[in-house]
């Protein structure tokens, strides 16, 4: 046998018994639940580097300082980081308890944006002023959704198939109420974020296709008549599908509505493969509105290049995964539904704020999760991270294994001690 031959064999057995490994690490009862604690931690991570990079510019003219943005968004992140924690020990029953006292407390929020507390940001009536900080309450409003929804849908699954016995007292008080509130608000972005999610959870739940296909025209309908009443939407939903509507001209290049759709685009084009370098990005200098919020992706396609980029893509797909896993291993309907509306919440946010960021789809505003400045949406996601490490948890042998393993290392260290007092 040839040196070249045997180098290949060995090299296809070495890839083999790699693949093996992996698929015990995968099928271990913990693995579910440390894919979920690893991304969401690292997503953070990276969303405090980029919001410190990225809203330096902006936080020295509002502060007089760079670390202004940072450090609210680093306080914001201790917070998330404390909710997390406490909803990962949280108890399954505990979840499934809370969704309606969860969802009268959000609406009751959303219904405050109306107030003299309410206060409109870039168009949008969605938060809430309160002394010292601001609450956005259409984010704690989707976890409050989820959690509600799981519980009707679980009450109602012999009904599921009919209308008025299971979609209705989920969708009706819920869904409707939830979506009038904010699209009186004209927050576009967050109602379809959330019909995105009432649309996975009632799919998980086994509804009838021909549902969707009714809820599918009404939404359309909604939609465009959403669309038809703004002319700021109707011109955004004009340059996405004409793009050469925006010439480089001085008036573009600093005032309009092209502004920030083609800023994006110089960042990503001038970031190249691997970026000109983090904390060097050209287009932070306020040439791209909004650089530490909607379009930091932007800004990380500047600073780190394509690698960065599809470093950040690569981990909401593992979240994603992890996430399917929770839905299809669990035997408990509840779980499947809430773990199904946390991650369509996360990975269609995610994919409606980089689809406007790279062109693919209008801008309509809303954060990506983990990663942009914003307290509301940073800390509900995280808390909705936790919910899914809960779920993790409940998963057969996993927090026997989490419980186990600090007292097995223990024990192994003492066996190793007495094993060396022998031999000595």
């Amino acid at each position: 046998m040839s040196s070249t031959t045997a180098s290949s064999l060995a090299g296809g057995e070495g890839a083999r018994g790699r693949l093996a490994r992996l698929r015990t690490l995968l099928d271990s009862p913990v693995a579910t639940y440390y894919l979920l604690l690893s991304v969401t931690v690292l997503l953070t991570l990276i969303g405090l580097v980029m919001v410190l990079s990225a809203s330096m510019i902006v936080s020295i003219k509002n502060d007089g300082s760079p670390y202004g943005e940072f450090t609210g968004q680093a306080i914001f992140a201790a917070i998330g980081f404390a909710a997390m924690l406490v909803a990962m020990r949280m108890p399954l029953g505990f979840w499934k308890r809370i969704g309606g006292v969860a969802l009268v407390a959000a609406v009751a929020l959303q219904m405050l944006v109306f107030s003299p507390l309410g206060v409109a940001v870039q168009g949008n009536r969605n938060q809430i002023r309160l002394p010292g900080f601001a609450v956005q309450p259409s984010e704690i409003a989707k976890i409050a959704l989820i959690l509600f929804g799981a519980r009707v849908l679980t009450q109602k699954r012999r009904f599921l198939g009919s209308i008025t016995e299971a979609i209705v007292p989920f969708v009706a008080p819920a869904a409707i109420v939830v979506l009038l509130l904010v699209m009186l608000g004209h927050d576009l972005g967050t109602a379809i974020v959330i019909s995105a999610i009432v649309a996975g959870m009632l799919f998980a739940g086994g509804v009838r296709m021909k549902w969707f296909g009714i809820g599918g025209v009404l939404g359309m309908i909604a939609l465009a008549g959403a669309t038809m009443t703004s002319d700021n939407r109707m011109q955004r939903i004009s340059i996405w599908l004409d793009p050469s509507k925006c010439k480089i001209t001085d008036e573009t290049l600093y005032f309009g509505i092209c502004r920030q759709p083609m800023h994006a685009r110089f960042a990503l084009a001038e970031g190249g493969l691997t970026g000109i370098g983090l904390g060097a990005s050209k287009e932070k200098w306020q040439w791209l509105p909004e650089p530490h919020n909607d379009f930091i992706f932007a800004i990380i396609g500047e600073e780190l290049g394509l690698v960065g980029a599809l470093i950040v893509l690569g981990l909401f797909a593992v979240f994603g995964y992890a996430a399917y896993r929770l839905v299809v291993r669990t035997d408990d309907f509840f779980v499947r539904i809430a773990a199904s509306g946390v991650m369509v919440w996360i990975l269609v946010q995610a994919i409606v704020n980089i689809g406007a960021v790279i062109g693919a789809l209008p801008i309509i505003g809303v954060p990506l999760p983990f990663v942009s400045s914003g307290g509301s949406s940073l800390i509900t996601t995280m808390l909705g991270a936790g919910v899914l490490l809960a779920f993790a948890r409940a998963e057969p042998g996993c927090a026997e294994a989490l419980s186990l393993r600090p007292k097995s290392v223990r024990g192994g260290a003492a066996v190793l001690s007495r094993s060396r007092g022998k031999r000595s």
